[in-house]
């Protein structure tokens, strides 16, 4: 099996043609220029020395080196033998609330971008664990399923916004069913984190809280808010502040943080409550605790070892290099005698 390293590099490859047209351009140029200066029979008396056939092959053994050292960058690899390693880990459902009072600014910048940090933070520490995300307002969606794939996983995240669910709400058991449902059949240690205002909450939590004790999930909360409650703001499509949400009577709508809520729900779901704010890495903690769970098998990766061979074409670039350098631009006796005979120009 064979494949580029970084491929990326092989894009340089279009310098060639380009190298190649800019020297048609300049030898065209050149002997326009020495027709205007003298009659083209001087030439041969004034440039007798000169070959033109040796600055041609010096060019293309430059170009030759030059495409040699970009495949050399590119660093061709051969897949030597396939082998089998076994996955392990602990699988996450992160349930992120994205209703419109995750925007109220108490925790910069807002509710909801700063769970996103926290939750790409947390991606970036996991190695081997599975980790899912279920977006929900009033009802809950996936948003990608369990993965290894931390890159994939940090790109759904990123299109996360407060239109990912156009149903207004806040339906944490909803959200809690669909993670306990959303677990395949593998035998991994297999936790919940809830990331929520807990406002409004809608549907039966304690049955859905059950369901996952019942099939052995642990439950970890984070609260997102003030007790004291805050205005949600209203921006235009500039990212300009028009005002703030109001209800029918024209009130200003003020977002509460739900701790009792949250706190239940972690103690019954035998995880943990952690209150959120601006200063502290709470979903690192809450790693923490996950890190000291038992890992499992939950399948087994098929992976290809690769070796380098980019010296193969590294060590005929350096010879070619070499020559280059030997070869100068007089004429050899030797070849302008053959291409008399040829009837060569030279």
């Amino acid at each position: 099996m064979f494949r580029f390293a970084n491929p990326e590099y092989l894009i340089a490859l279009w310098l060639i043609p380009a190298l190649i047209f800019l020297f048609i351009i300049f030898n065209r140029n050149r002997k326009r220029l020495l027709e205007k200066f003298a009659d083209k029979e001087i030439h041969k008396v004034i440039f007798y020395s000169f070959s033109s056939a040796k600055t041609k092959l010096k060019f293309a053994i430059i170009l030759v080196v030059l495409s040699l050292l970009i495949i050399v960058f590119a660093n061709p690899q051969v897949g030597t033998k396939m082998t089998e390693v076994k996955q392990t880990g602990i699988d996450v459902y992160i349930l992120l609330d994205v209703s419109r009072s995750m925007a109220a600014e108490d925790i910069k910048p807002n509710r909801l971008e700063k769970a996103k940090y926290q939750i790409s933070n947390l991606i970036q520490k996991l190695r081997g664990d599975r980790i899912g995300l279920i977006v929900f307002s009033g009802e809950a969606y996936i948003q990608f399923p369990l993965t290894t794939d931390y890159s994939a996983a940090n790109l759904f995240l990123s299109a996360v916004d407060f239109n990912s669910v156009p149903q207004p709400g806040t339906a944490i058991a909803s959200a809690i069913n669909m993670g306990v449902q959303s677990f395949d059949s593998a035998s991994t240690d297999k936790a919940i984190i809830l990331i929520t205002d807990g406002e409004d909450h809608e549907g039966d939590i304690d049955a859905a809280i059950k369901k996952a004790v019942e099939k052995g999930i642990k439950i970890y909360t984070i609260g997102l808010g003030s007790p004291d409650g805050l205005p949600i703001p209203i921006y235009d499509n500039r990212g300009n502040q028009i005002g703030y949400k109001k209800d029918n009577a024209g009130q200003t709508v003020l977002t509460k943080l739900n701790e009792d809520i949250l706190e239940k729900i972690a103690d019954k779901g035998n995880g943990k409550y952690y209150r959120g704010n601006n200063y502290e890495d709470y979903l690192d903690k809450i790693y923490n605790d996950l890190s000291a769970l038992e890992k499992a098998e939950f399948g087994v990766k098929k992976v290809t070892d690769y070796e380098d061979r980019f010296y193969y074409f590294l060590i005929p670039a350096i010879i070619l290099l070499v020559i280059e350098l030997f070869i100068t631009d007089k004429r050899s006796p030797f070849f302008t005698r053959l291409n008399k005979k040829l009837g060569i120009e030279v």
